[in-house]
C-alpha cells in the first residue's frame, strides 16, 4: 500500500516521511518544487498543487491512504480527483479551533480556515481521520530573535499557559492513522503532556541553551504594534485572545497521542534539546 504525503517538506510532513520510511512503507511525497524537496530517496516525488489541480501523472497510482496538509485555496477538485483514483482514506491536518470549544474560537482565522476544509472532506465522502492538534511547541521558534540579541522576550500574558505539541507526535499519530486499522471516522483532539506558563516555556528553553532568559512584559497594544509587520491583523487578534482567556484558564492536556501511539508526547524540553540550534 502507497502513502501521499501533501505538505511533504513541511515540518509535520517531514516527520510524517521520515517515520514512514523507517516503518519500510512505500511513500509518495507532493510538492510545488521537487527539485528542491530534499528527502530520503527510497521516497517517490511529484510536483503539484493542491489548489491549482495541476499534479502531475501517476501520483495517485497505488496510492491508498492520503495525508493532507490544509492548504490555503480551494482543495475540492483536488479531493475530487483523490476519490476517482480510488484512495482509501484521507488523514487531514485540521485545528483544535475547528472544535469551538471556546467562545474565542469562533469566528477566529483558524477556526473558520480548518473548518472549511474539514466541511470539504466531510463532502467528498472519502473515509477520512481528522487530527486537531493545539498550540504547535515550534510556534515558540518566533522567540529565537529577542533570546539571541537580548536573552529576554517581550510579551503581554506571562501567566497564560499553553500544553505545546512536538511536530513530531502530530506525524506519529497520522502516521498511525495512516497504516494502522480502527481510526476512520476519528476525530483527536491533540496537544502536548503539560501546561507551562509562557514564563516555564522561557525558563525551558534558558534551561537548555544554558542561558538565564527574561520576560519583559508589554501591553498588548504594543505586543500589536510590534508584530503588525510580521503578522496579519487577524492572527495577532487570534493570539492575544487566546493567551488572554488562557491565564486563567490554562490548556488543558489531552492524553491522545499517547492513546493512539502507545507512547507519552514528548515534553516542552525534548522540543527544545531538538531546536536548540536556533536560539544558540
Amino acid at each position: 500500500m502507497s502513502h501521499l504525503i501533501t505538505g511533504a517538506t513541511g515540518s509535520i510532513g517531514r516527520h510524517i516521511v521520515d517515520q514512514l520510511v523507517a516503518l519500510g512503507e512505500d511513500v509518495r511525497a507532493l510538492t510545488r518544487k521537487p527539485t528542491a524537496a530534499n528527502l530520503p530517496s527510497q521516497v517517490t516525488i511529484f510536483g503539484g498543487d493542491l489548489t491549482s489541480g495541476d499534479i502531475q501523472d501517476g501520483a495517485f497510482h497505488g496510492v491508498k491512504s492520503l495525508f493532507l496538509f490544509p492548504a490555503d485555496g480551494d482543495i475540492k477538485p483536488f479531493l475530487d480527483k483523490v476519490k476517482a483514483a480510488g484512495v482509501e482514506r484521507v488523514i487531514l491536518l485540521s485545528s483544535l479551533a475547528a472544535a469551538a470549544e471556546h467562545a474565542r474560537d469562533i469566528g477566529s482565522a483558524s477556526y473558520l480556515h480548518h473548518k472549511a476544509i474539514e466541511q470539504i472532506v466531510l463532502a467528498s465522502d472519502i473515509p477520512y481521520t481528522f487530527l486537531r492538534p493545539g498550540n504547535f511547541a515550534n510556534n515558540l521558534q518566533f522567540w529565537a530573535y529577542s533570546i539571541k540579541t537580548a536573552g529576554a522576550v517581550y510579551g503581554p500574558y506571562p501567566q497564560s499557559a499553553q500544553t505545546l505539541i512536538h511536530a513530531a507526535d502530530v506525524a506519529t499519530v497520522a502516521v498511525a492513522a495512516l497504516t494502522t486499522v480502527g481510526h476512520i471516522g476519528a476525530t483527536y483532539a491533540l496537544t502536548g503532556p503539560e501546561s507551562l506558563t509562557q514564563t516555564e516555556q522561557l525558563r525551558t528553553i534558558g534551561a537548555e541553551i544554558g542561558r538565564e532568559l527574561t520576560y519583559q512584559i508589554i501591553s498588548p497594544e504594543q505586543f500589536r504594534q510590534s508584530m503588525s509587520a510580521f503578522m496579519p491583523e487577524d492572527i495577532i487578534t487570534q493570539l492575544l485572545n487566546y493567551w488572554s482567556d488562557t491565564v486563567e484558564q490554562p490548556d488543558v492536556v489531552r492524553p491522545t497521542v499517547e492513546q493512539v501511539t502507545g507512547k507519552p508526547a514528548r515534553t516542552l524540553a525534548q522540543w527544545a534539546a531538538d531546536h536548540r540550534a536556533m536560539f544558540m
